[in-house]
């Protein structure tokens, strides 16, 4: 394992965010979504695809909050642009997403 400086972590940006869409992203190769998050006044609403069919449903997923890097420079999937990280865990049954376990402020910093 690789040890970063406190300075390398505040790098990253991870945020806070409500999931408030969702919908299927047939045109790539690997089962997908797209996924719409708001992130509250300070950076408001952006987008991106996420590789999480296995464990979730659409319904699964709506209003859900969960944490983002979101100062990754976007990345363009098919036609569609992808302007932040969703952040998971790989598991042997599928990725498991890391939401909260209470419900805070959209946009609240992770420190």
């Amino acid at each position: 394992m690789k040890t970063i400086s406190w300075q390398d972590f505040e790098s990253v940006d991870i945020r806070v965010g409500t999931i408030i869409d969702v919908q299927d992203f047939p045109e790539i190769r690997n089962p997908s979504y797209k996924v719409w998050v708001d992130f509250g006044s300070e950076i408001w609403i952006k987008k991106t695809s996420a590789q999480i069919t296995q464990l979730y449903t659409h319904q699964d997923l709506i209003w859900k909050q969960i944490l983002w890097v979101v100062n990754f420079e976007p990345k363009q999937i098919g036609k569609f642009m992808s302007e932040f990280l969703i952040l998971w865990v790989h598991t042997k049954k599928g990725v498991v997403l890391s939401n909260l376990e209470r419900e805070v402020e959209k946009g609240s910093k992770l420190l």
